[in-house]
């Protein structure tokens, strides 16, 4: 061997040495994150700051607080959302459910769904408004600040100056400067990890001179498809009043038709008295002290205020609750890579892990717009949940999953009456539904079925996290009972000897029409997939297989295609070439990406097919989590760097604001499943999928990108 070739030799030992060692060492977790800072300088409607804990949020301006709640409506909105905070009108008209029915036949059969109906003024019509808005998620109410001018007006967004705001995600404090008319204002931000309160620090001289003082305003519910939490109209309909207080605190009392809450107040010392105007409070501090300490949980149940902590002692909590979060599961570090794209890719895993920690941990499936205004009246959607949730079992969190899966316990009568009245076995699981799981009437969501493998998803990653009878025990009835509504949907087609899905439903691509729409690739492979995953939860079990399950398995069409691409559908042939069919979510790549590659799947035909759709989809009509899902389903094609391209894709729906959102639109300012579409995917390319191999298998091989990860779990 010469004597280059022994240099050359060496070189390569000593960079694999190297990398080998860098990889054993743990990730500095807190760097990461913290090279992550959100610094804001000025007031941008889109730029407001989140502190939660996963059941409960409240998000503040470039005060630290709610103080200009009407400046941000139609940004990120300044909300203050918990998910026991429901209201329910009352019903003076006597609605029955039944009257949102509509009687379809559908392959021979009838059967019965509820809907919108359109016509102005009619009885149905109104019956299915009823059911959409009557149960609705409430602003629990806007805590903010009164700054008063020296002219005695009140301070408004423009005359705030030198404003520097961070928030630091390690610790979930943010920290909050501004002056007016040369007055400084310092505020701290603090959310507490196991209650539904806020905590703040405020220092300014402003205290003591008796013109800053802390506001509280019950806006009430718009019960309309977005509630941002500024609606002081109608003040008749609701009611509040300070029911105690004394020098160190205060109850004040909200009550709705539905539902009564308290904001129960604890400060350093100061007095609490209502304004002239209705469901307007000030806190007055002692003008004593320049610092000024508060306490605010929003609670059903009547809580002593003594008994409320410290700001100190929430400051305490949540830094010790956010380091144990960032301590646990996965971890990922992009440092010394190249590629422009990847110091981007961090931030936006760093912010989206804070934001699905702090609005999508709770007991139910959280709304797509989580805890801080209304989408949709405030209702989860479960097509969405595998968006929301799955991320956290891929990044090792699988306890932060399981609190919103054991919710479909609490529904799981309701799911089965559904397919009941419908001619079906089992549970349907609700689409639209409000956290006791009832039903909303939706001309889409009544025939959406891919929510329905969710379950089965779910508690398959639950059980590979421990490979415990004890999961298999605890989640056999939810996967059964998904199983059997499964295996009883599809219909047999005796001409061509198989299971059809549909006529009758609509796919993830809302585009198609319910009555006409059959065989949807990504369904079917869905389907495929969950009911042979039941399968394995009877053998674990030691039960027989299901015949009739396996009756479905055995003979479920097979993907559609022509022209040697997959199709959307199989009743649109021309899936490729009409532009009616090439909008909305791109779900036929979901037949790979979101699914395991099965016996049904030829990945030739699609790798056409995504090389199709890359290149004719009409991208600015798609949504947030489309641009996951392609990356996924180039990864398991074996094309690292086509899924950085489409996590990348410079479309509007695929924006990620300064504070992490992903932004879709005027509307849905804040889209989470966007944000958990990205953290499935980064952990798929990190900690790979059924079949891959080596470390971080899904990221490009080109030199470009340096990836540390540590933690995750392989995807189905």
């Amino acid at each position: 061997m010469t004597p280059n070739k022994l240099i050359a030799g060496f070189i390569f030992c000593l960079s694999l040495f190297t990398t080998i060692l860098t990889q054993a060492q743990p990730i500095n977790r807190q760097a990461v994150v913290l090279r992550h800072t959100i610094v804001n300088t000025r007031i941008d409607s889109l730029e407001s700051l989140s502190v939660g804990n996963g059941k409960f949020a409240y998000t503040v301006d470039v005060t630290g607080l709610q103080t200009f709640p009407e400046r941000y409506a139609k940004g990120v909105t300044l909300g203050t959302q918990s998910e026991w905070g429901w209201n329910r009108l009352k019903d003076t008209a006597g609605y029955k459910f039944e009257e949102t029915l509509k009687e379809y036949t559908l392959n021979g059969k009838k059967s019965s769904y509820s809907v919108q109906f359109s016509e102005a003024g009619s009885r149905q019509r109104a019956a299915s408004d009823w059911f959409r808005k009557s149960v609705h998620r409430i602003q629990l109410g806007n805590l903010g600040l009164d700054i008063y001018k020296k002219d005695g007006t009140l301070a408004k967004p423009v005359d705030l100056k030198n404003i520097r705001q961070t928030l630091n995600m390690w610790t979930g404090e943010i920290v909050s400067h501004f002056t007016v008319e040369e007055n400084s204002v310092d505020v701290i931000t603090v959310g507490h990890q196991d209650q539904d309160l806020v905590a703040f620090q405020i220092k300014s001289p402003l205290i003591a001179a008796g013109r800053l003082k802390l506001k509280l305003k019950y806006a009430y519910p718009t019960m309309e498809f977005l509630d941002e939490g500024v609606n002081y109209k109608d003040p008749q309909k609701h009611r509040s009043s300070i029911t105690s207080q004394n020098e160190s605190g205060a109850v004040i009392q909200h009550a709705l038709e539905g539902i009564t809450y308290s904001s129960i107040f604890k400060w350093s010392k100061g007095t609490a008295a209502a304004t002239t105007t209705s469901h307007y409070y000030q806190i007055t501090p002692d003008k004593s002290s320049q610092v000024f300490e508060l306490s605010c949980l929003f609670s059903l149940q009547p809580v002593e205020a003594v008994t409320l902590p410290t700001f100190a002692q929430t400051r305490e909590n949540s830094i010790t609750g956010l380091k144990k979060f960032w301590m646990s599961g996965a971890a990922i570090d992009f440092a010394g890579s190249t590629d422009i794209r990847a110091k981007e890719l961090e931030r936006r895993v760093i912010t989206s892990e804070y934001l699905t920690k702090i609005q999508c941990t709770g007991s139910f499936p959280p709304q797509e717009t989580g805890l801080t205004y209304n989408s949709w009246f405030g209702k989860p959607h479960l097509e969405m949940h595998w968006w929301h949730g799955i991320h956290f079992a891929l990044w090792n969190r699988p306890e932060l999953l399981e609190k919103s899966l054991d919710w479909y316990f609490k529904v799981e009568e309701g799911a089965k009456e559904i397919a009941k009245r419908q001619g079906f076995k089992g549970a349907r699981w609700q689409k639209m539904t409000d956290h006791e799981g009832l039903e909303s009437p939706s001309s889409v969501g009544a025939f959406i079925i891919w929510q329905q493998p969710h379950p089965i998803y779910m508690a398959e990653l639950l059980y590979r996290d421990e490979n415990s009878k004890d999961v298999l025990e605890k989640y056999k009835d939810i996967v059964f009972q998904t199983a059997e509504f499964m295996a009883s949907f599809p219909t047999y087609d005796s001409i061509k000897q198989r299971y059809n899905l549909g006529k009758g439903l609509i796919p993830a691509q809302e585009v198609f029409k319910a009555v006409d729409t059959y065989n949807p690739s990504y369904e079917l492979a869905y389907w495929d997939w969950a009911l042979r995953i039941a399968q394995k939860w009877r053998e674990r079990l030691g039960m027989p297989p299901n015949s009739d399950w396996d009756a479905v398995i055995n003979k479920l069409a097979p993907l559609p295609k022509q022209n040697g691409l997959y199709l959307s559908t199989e009743n649109t042939p021309d899936s490729f070439t009409n532009e009616e069919w090439l909008r909305d979510h791109p779900s036929v790549l979901g037949t790979l990406g979101m699914v395991p590659a099965g016996a049904k799947l030829d990945k030739a035909t699609m790798q056409r097919t995504f090389d199709t759709v890359w290149k004719v989809w009409q991208w600015d009509d798609t949504w947030g989590w489309d641009f996951p899902m392609t990356a996924m389903t180039a990864a398991r094609l074996g094309k690292p760097e086509k899924a950085i391209d489409a996590l990348f894709m410079n479309i509007k729906t695929n924006t990620y604001l300064k504070n992490g959102h992903n932004y879709q639109d005027g509307r849905l300012r804040i889209y989470l499943p966007g944000n958990g579409g990205v953290l499935a995917t980064v952990a798929m390319l990190a900690g790979g999928w059924d079949g891959s191999s080596g470390p971080n298998p899904g990221f490009p091989k080109n030199g470009k990108w340096k990836v540390r990860s540590e933690g995750f779990k392989k995807m189905p």
